[in-house]
C-alpha cells in the first residue's frame, strides 16, 4: 500500500493540471515529488527553501491574489514553528488555505522530537474557523485533499500519517461514520487509530464511531449514539490526549456525561525508538487501549449498582 503522503503528489499534480487557481508552495521538504509537476507550471510551484515562515506568508500572499495555495511540508514545521504566519497571514486576514502535513504526531522517530508534532491540532484550536481533516487511509486522504482544495477559500489542515488503517472508508469531509452500535459507551476513533479502536473493543458492548474530519466535528453524530448507547465517551486521537474532549463536552454539555481521551501523552520520548514502540509507550496498542476502554466503561456500570 503506499502512503498518505505517498498519494498526495500525484493527487496535487492532477489538480494543477485540472484547475489554474490552484498553487503550491514547498519549503524544500518534499520538492523532489514534484519536478515534473513544476516544470508544467514554474510560476504556481514554488519552492521557498528552508524558509517555514516564508512558506505560509508566501500562501497567504498568493490567497490576497485569488489563488488557492495548498503548503506543505512537515507538521513541526507547518504549524508549530510558523504559528505566528498561521495566525496573522491567514488568520487575521481571512484567507483561506489548505494546509498539508506530514510526520504527523512521531512518524519520523529517528528524526527526534523536532520532527514531532503531537500538538498541532490542538494549536490550530486555538484559533478560529479552521477545518481539521485526519485521515486513516491513503483513498480517504486523496479524498479529503480533493474537498479541501474545493472548499471555497476556506482554512483547511489535512493530517497525513504514514500509519494507515487497513481499509478505507467512505469518508465525505463531515460526517462521522458509524461501525458498531452498543449500549454501554461511544468510542470515537480518530483516523489512523481505527484499526486498534475496533481490535480493542471487539467483544465489547459499545458503539464505535470514526471520525476524519475532527473541526468542525459532528456533534449531531454523537448526539445521536449517545441516546443508545449512553453518555460515557472514550476519544481515541492520534494526537495530543485530550485535544478533543471540550468539543465532546460541549456537545454533551445538557446532559450528565464522562468523558476519557486517549492519545500522545505530553511527556516527551528522548529515544528514538520505532514507530510501534512509539504508539505502545503512549498506550495507543490495541491492548492497552482494551484495558482503558473497558476498565472505564465498567466503572460506570459498578458506580450505577451500587447507587
Amino acid at each position: 500500500m503506499d502512503t498518505m503522503r505517498d498519494r498526495f503528489a500525484p493527487v496535487l499534480s492532477r489538480l494543477l493540471d485540472e484547475d489554474p487557481r490552484v498553487a503550491l508552495v514547498l519549503a524544500e521538504i518534499g520538492a523532489a515529488a514534484f519536478t515534473e509537476t513544476r516544470a508544467r507550471h514554474p510560476d504556481r510551484v514554488i519552492n521557498v527553501g528552508i524558509r517555514e515562515q516564508l512558506l505560509v506568508g508566501a500562501g497567504a500572499g498568493l490567497a490576497l491574489t485569488g489563488m488557492r495555495p495548498v503548503v506543505h511540508t512537515f507538521a513541526s514545521f507547518l504549524v508549530e514553528r510558523p504559528f505566528e504566519q498561521v495566525k496573522l497571514d491567514l488568520g487575521h486576514q481571512d484567507l483561506g488555505a489548505v494546509l498539508v502535513s506530514a510526520a504527523a504526531s512521531f512518524d519520523w522517530p529517528s528524526g527526534g522530537f523536532t520532527h514531532m508534532s503531537p500538538g498541532d491540532v490542538a494549536l490550530l484550536d486555538t484559533l478560529d474557523g479552521w477545518t481539521v481533516h485526519v485521515p486513516g487511509h491513503p483513498d480517504e486522504a486523496e479524498t479529503l485533499l480533493r474537498h479541501a482544495v474545493a472548499a471555497g477559500d476556506d482554512k483547511v489542515y489535512v493530517r497525513l500519517s504514514v500509519q494507515p488503517n487497513a481499509e478505507a472508508l467512505p469518508v465525505d469531509g463531515s460526517r462521522v461514520l458509524t461501525l458498531r452500535e452498543g449500549h454501554s459507551g461511544v468510542v470515537i476513533a480518530v483516523g489512523p487509530m481505527l484499526d486498534a479502536v475496533l481490535d480493542a473493543t471487539a467483544g465489547l458492548d459499545v458503539t464505535v464511531l470514526y471520525a476524519t474530519t475532527v473541526r468542525p466535528f459532528d456533534t449531531a453524530a454523537l448526539r445521536r449514539a449517545t441516546e443508545a448507547a449512553g453518555t460515557d465517551v472514550v476519544l481515541v486521537e492520534p494526537y495530543l490526549a485530550g485535544t478533543s474532549t471540550a468539543v465532546v463536552n460541549d456537545a454533551l454539555s445538557d446532559v450528565p456525561h464522562r468523558v476519557l481521551g486517549l492519545g500522545v501523552g505530553r511527556r516527551e520520548l528522548r529515544k528514538y525508538g520505532e514507530i510501534d514502540e512509539h504508539i505502545t509507550t503512549h498506550g495507543l496498542d490495541a491492548r492497552t487501549l482494551r484495558e482503558r476502554i473497558q476498565g472505564f466503561v465498567a466503572a460506570e456500570h459498578v458506580s450505577s449498582v451500587r447507587t
